[in-house]
């Protein structure tokens, strides 16, 4: 029996994929679990619908990222920092704290799991950091630290 799998079934095939199970093994298992449902022309016609509509997302989801990524591309976060007498920083710029700066300041919500650089920020001057806005779509954030007077 042909069926269309609703949820991941180890062994078996992930959610949204047609697989062919023996008719026992859908009748008394999968369908009455909500594991799967028959492959008729009408679920077919759901499935279909479910994948174009999540493709069409996932469009717009590359769409916002990109526009988010051009808007990085502009923006310099400003930071100062205390420096010993022989001119290193004291302390790190984390990536909380131009997070934070980024929202605060340009209204641009980042996730600080999205840096791709995981390390904080330890030194004068300007750094870029990247980021992973979208599968595939990355955009770069430049840091400016200057020496607190």
């Amino acid at each position: 029996m042909e069926v269309i799998l609703l949820k991941d079934v180890k062994g078996i095939g992930k959610a949204g994929q047609t697989v062919n199970v023996k008719d026992g093994y859908a009748a008394n298992y999968l369908i009455p679990h909500k594991l799967a449902v028959k492959l008729t022309a009408r679920s077919q016609e759901v499935l279909d619908q479910q994948n174009a509509d999540k493709e069409a997302k996932r469009q717009e989801n590359i769409r916002i990222a990109k526009e988010v990524a051009k808007k990085l591309e502009g923006i310099v976060v400003e930071f100062t920092a205390n420096t010993g007498a022989d001119g290193k920083m004291f302390g790190t710029i984390s990536t909380k704290q131009i997070e934070e700066q980024l929202k605060s300041k340009y209204d641009i919500v980042i996730d600080k799991r999205k840096f791709i650089d995981k390390t904080a920020v330890d030194r004068l001057g300007y750094t870029k950091l990247e980021i992973e806005l979208f599968k595939g779509v990355n955009g770069v954030v430049t840091v400016h630290v200057s020496e607190k007077k």
